[in-house]
């Protein structure tokens, strides 16, 4: 059974950083893809980023392409998600994701889901 802990979330200014963390446990997960989700209140949970198992393969959302960055460190088994020049709209809950399949941006092809973290950014 893989767990996964999000970590990092909170308060930011428009404009400003934060980075999140993906901390996976129950299963190595080295050959698999991961992924960040968001939702913003009222709104279906949407695809942010995702990276392949060997890190070669990394997309992004257009929303968030230039501005977020999302890395592993498959000797720590994590996944994180550096997120810069922050806007209202990115404020929502952000959920890390790992998927049985080596490389996926669709949120259906995603088996394990943490609980999320909260970003909120203020205008």
């Amino acid at each position: 059974q893989v767990q996964l802990v999000e970590s990092g979330g909170g308060l930011a200014q428009t404009g400003g950083s934060l980075r999140l963390s993906c901390a996976a446990s129950g299963r190595t997960l080295s050959s698999n893809s991961m992924g960040w989700f968001r939702q913003a209140p009222g709104k279906e949970r949407e695809f942010v980023a995702a990276i392949s198992g060997s890190g070669l393969e990394i997309y992004y959302a257009d929303s968030v392409k230039g501005r977020f960055i999302i890395s592993r460190d498959n000797t720590k088994n994590t996944a994180a998600l550096q997120m810069n020049s922050l806007k209202p709209e990115d404020t929502g809950v952000y959920y890390c994701a790992a998927s049985l399949r080596r490389w996926s941006t669709v949120r259906g092809n995603y088996d394990y889901w943490g609980r999320g973290t909260q970003v909120t950014v203020s205008s």
